[in-house]
């Protein structure tokens, strides 16, 4: 009993330990990232409201859960490390192993701590960045400046029903009527067999009322022109917030809608397949730091050689997030499948933490 008690406060006061210094890190980098752009752009935003100093508060909120995202990932890595260093240098690290606490031990212990960080970065990345994402948008100021889209009645929208795809230049507020059609009829293999324009068209009783239609054929056939055509697709649209078919600025359930739609001719279906199951692998991403981290501490259990474990460290964790990277666009670009491109990374940097963590407990 005793030593379970004991157990249980090593392990509070481990997460406590690692936990201040992930937050700390994390908030720390990410104001200081969130100042600079703010006075980068502060002349822009300004611009949108005039004598309203408020408007760059907002802009930093809005920009906030992106920029959390992107530096959780490094922030846990160097926490860990920090931890790591300072219980080595005090040589309690080699109290903790002489005590029997093994690293898969420490790793166990600090579970509740990675799986809060894993769901805060899901949290972040499924709800917080596309709630945010619109007005970013519509601003149009640094990052979003070049892919500016004024999210309304003004957007563009596609829709899809069967192998048929629409885009429409703009549409009321529940998709009822459109401007400028475009509709891509196409056959069970995904060959256009049809293009047709139109001027408008209007949703009753489940038919579309197309007007001033241009209809193209394939075979160079003579095209058609008509005042009027029904067309009786049932058109699922695309959500107004995911119109522009960006995978990272949607949530989970708007990638599963666009993937079931074969992406709306947006994007390649894979595209939101690869982004799904990165989404879903977000959960494991502070395991996998402390995973990288703590068998590396064995090696340096008595105190010394506290800088070559910071920089193997940080060395092993950088290349993990340029392989993800490049993983990341492996897979978008339809080169390896969805699954593998997203938990490609996971698998292997995790498999290597095994064999370091079962190689460690030797010592």
């Amino acid at each position: 009993m005793g030593n379970n008690v004991m157990m249980k406060i090593l392990g509070w006061m481990l997460n406590r330990m690692v936990a201040i210094r992930f937050f700390g890190i994390l908030f720390g980098i990410s104001f200081f990232v969130l100042s600079l752009d703010v006075l980068t752009n502060a002349k822009d935003l300004q611009a949108l409201r005039p004598n309203d100093m408020t408007i760059l508060l907002q802009y930093m909120l809005y920009r906030a859960p992106s920029v959390l995202v992107n530096y959780m990932g490094i922030s846990m890595l160097l926490a860990m490390l920090l931890s790591l260093t300072e219980l080595s240098y005090r040589n309690e690290m080699a109290a903790m192993w002489a005590a029997g606490v093994s690293p898969a031990r420490i790793i166990i212990m600090l579970l509740p701590l990675a799986f809060v960080a894993g769901g805060l970065n899901f949290v972040l990345s499924d709800s917080a960045i596309p709630a945010t994402t619109p007005q970013l948008r519509d601003w149009g100021i640094g990052d979003y400046g070049a892919e500016k889209l004024k999210l309304g009645e003004k957007d563009p929208i596609w829709m899809r029903a069967g192998p048929d795809i629409l885009r429409a230049g703009s549409a009321n507020g529940d998709s009822t009527r459109l401007n400028d059609v475009i509709i891509f009829r196409r056959d069970d293999q995904g060959l256009l067999r049809e293009q047709i324009y139109a001027k408008s068209a209007a949703l009753d009783e489940g038919r579309w009322t197309l007007t001033k239609v241009l209809v193209y054929y394939r075979d160079n056939l003579q095209p058609s022109r008509l005042d009027t055509l029904v067309y009786s697709g049932n058109m699922k649209p695309a959500q107004a917030g995911a119109r522009s078919g960006a995978p990272e600025d949607m949530a989970l359930t708007e990638l599963f809608y666009f993937m079931d739609n074969q992406g709306f001719g947006i994007r390649p279906v894979w595209v939101y397949e690869t982004w799904a199951n990165k989404r879903i692998s977000l959960f494991f991403s502070g395991l996998l730091m402390m995973g990288l981290c703590i068998p590396l501490a064995t090696r340096f259990r008595r105190g010394g050689g506290l800088g070559a474990l910071f920089a193997v460290g940080v060395g092993i964790g950088f290349v993990y997030f340029i392989v993800d990277g490049i993983s990341l666009t492996m897979g978008e670009l339809g080169f390896v499948k969805p699954w593998l491109a997203a938990w490609l990374p996971i698998l292997a940097f995790g498999s290597l933490a095994v064999v370091m963590t079962l190689r460690s407990e030797t010592v």
